[in-house]
């Protein structure tokens, strides 16, 4: 580890401080709409399927196959974290099996 590694882990760390530290304090001053409520609702699916589409951009069928079973696992279980979660493990078994 370097100087200067941990000098940029600090600042990243103090910057991701600070994002957090002013959506508390701006959602203390906005008033709550319908609308602003479903953005905040809809920011993690989001999120979500930008990452999912990186790693499909950048993966095999190994991604994808475990990108269908997620989804399905997601209908099923009902719970996004434990699906995204049963899909690494998805992942890891079939590059473990060759593909």
């Amino acid at each position: 580890m370097t100087d200067s590694f941990a000098i940029l882990l600090l600042v990243m760390a103090a910057a991701a401080f600070l994002c957090r530290v002013a959506g508390f304090t701006l959602m203390r001053l906005v008033p709550v709409s319908p609308r602003i409520e479903a953005a905040l609702r809809a920011t993690p699916l989001a999120v979500m399927a930008g990452i999912a589409v990186l790693a499909l951009q950048s993966g095999g069928l190994a991604e994808a196959l475990a990108l269908t079973a997620v989804v399905g696992l997601t209908v099923l279980i009902g719970s996004d974290v434990a699906a995204a979660l049963l899909g690494v493990v998805i992942v890891a078994a079939l590059r473990w099996a060759g593909l």
